[in-house]
């Protein structure tokens, strides 16, 4: 069987060493010494001043609606996890869907401006498979109708716009840690701000809302994560160059087997690096993307329809909406297994399997 995703795991021993300094200073949770250690690491990665490790990539999004007091609208992609979308309803905010751009499955800045009412707050824009948006557009958006821009960056780990960390740009950056993810924690998540008023006021909403031991500021959750899951992203940052380096080369090796056929990839943005954290292909139609996957299945292969359907069109707390190129690609768009552990041979029998009828 070949999964279409499997978390990396670092050696057992180097993951039980970090866990021993925890049993010597029963420091389990809320923001202990792996927790700033990781922090402190991450920051050193990816040059960036300010960041905060957070319980998961959705609570993320959710703290930073919060620490920059969103109200009413926030645009956003239909293209995305449920985690984008139900972020803003669960924060008491509304949704509005813009479509995404066919080439690069990003949100599509030349539509943005006709959906920004009175009641538009905010952006929240997903850098789709880790391909960053058009950010210099959508921040000269904001701009001029002074919103603020939180971007889902879930999938967008040690990938550079321009020379630069994709987190540093928006208002907010979030990311997930999730056990899927190129980097992980088994569960975690990042929010990243370059504004130092912002980063407190994100501490602060992580945390119950604390501004000192026995001071409350504001309304708050606990959003803070644990020693353990700390330990597990010390120990797996120690191999993310080689987890890399490994993925993108079955993701070239993919490409030779689909450069001369008409499955396509989704256009990366030419000022960005690639992270190699997804592999997304483009059927011509949703009747052929179904019935690869019914080859797949046969041999025991699994993709993931990733994403599919439409939020415009699924969830049951949002009004559908039909959205032309969102609902055309969502329909033939299908992400192959890519992990650390896949072997060259797999990525050959997988792309027999898909060329061969």
């Amino acid at each position: 069987m070949i999964p279409v995703n499997k978390p990396f795991l670092p050696p057992k021993e180097e993951y039980v060493k970090l866990l021993d300094t925890i049993w010597e200073s029963h420091w389990l949770t809320n923001m202990g010494p792996l927790t700033k250690e990781l922090e402190s690491s991450l920051r050193a990665r990816f040059q960036l001043e300010h960041l905060l490790f957070v319980t998961n990539g959705t609570l993320a999004i959710q703290i930073a609606i919060r620490a920059l007091e969103l109200k009413g609208e926030i645009v956003t992609t239909p293209f995305s996890y449920v985690a984008t979308t139900s972020s803003i309803v669960w924060e008491s905010c509304t949704p509005v869907f813009v479509d995404i751009d066919a080439e690069s499955l990003n949100i599509n800045p030349a539509l943005i401006e006709e959906k920004i009412t009175e009641k538009t707050s905010a952006i929240l824009a997903t850098h789709v498979y880790g391909n960053p948006c058009e950010v210099e557009v959508i921040q000269e958006i904001a701009d001029k109708h002074n919103l603020k821009v939180i971007y889902d960056a879930a999938h967008a780990l040690d990938v550079k716009y321009k020379g630069n960390s994709l987190f540093s740009y928006g208002d907010v950056s979030t990311c997930s840690f999730h056990a899927t993810k190129l980097l992980h924690t088994g569960e975690g998540g990042l929010v990243i701000s370059k504004n130092e008023k912002i980063l407190e006021d994100l501490i602060k909403v992580h945390n119950f809302g604390h501004d000192g031991p026995a001071k409350f500021s504001n309304l708050g959750i606990n959003g803070k994560n644990s020693e353990f899951h700390a330990a597990m992203g010390l120990a797996n940052m120690k191999y993310l160059d080689e987890i890399i380096t490994k993925r993108r080369l079955l993701s070239e090796r993919y490409d030779g087997y689909f450069e001369k056929t008409h499955i396509r990839k989704p256009k990366w943005h030419p000022d960005g690096t690639k992270n190699y954290s997804y592999y997304p292909v483009i059927f011509k139609s949703e009747h052929e993307l179904l019935d690869v996957l019914e080859r797949l299945g046969e041999n025991q292969i699994y993709g993931r329809r990733y994403f599919y359907p439409s939020l415009a069109k699924c969830l049951p707390y949002v009004e559908p909406q039909d959205l032309e190129v969102t609902d055309d690609i969502a329909c033939r768009v299908l992400c192959l297994p890519l992990f650390y552990d896949l072997t060259f041979e797999q990525v050959d029998f997988i792309c027999k399997v898909i060329l061969d009828k």
